[in-house]
């Protein structure tokens, strides 16, 4: 048995993957026309997004954890 989504649940499911204003609502009127290509562009170029982010935010916890190994070594920086 398939459950369908409410458009409510869809609306929170959007927002809570960080989808904002426009953006659920492009998706909403593609969701509504069945337009399942779309839809899917539009969730993967915002996971992409996010996973450029988490990357970008991986490298500055490196940089971090560079300088507290050099300070825990003892070298002044």
């Amino acid at each position: 048995m398939v459950q369908t989504i409410t458009e409510q649940d869809l609306i929170l499911n959007l927002k809570a993957a960080g989808f904002e204003g426009t953006l659920i609502q492009k998706f909403l009127d593609c969701w509504k026309a069945g337009e399942t290509t779309e839809q899917l562009r539009l969730l993967s170029q915002k996971r992409e997004g996010l996973l450029d982010q988490v990357h970008q935010e991986e490298k500055q916890i490196h940089c971090l954890d560079y300088l507290v190994y050099q300070i825990e070594k003892g070298k002044n920086i």
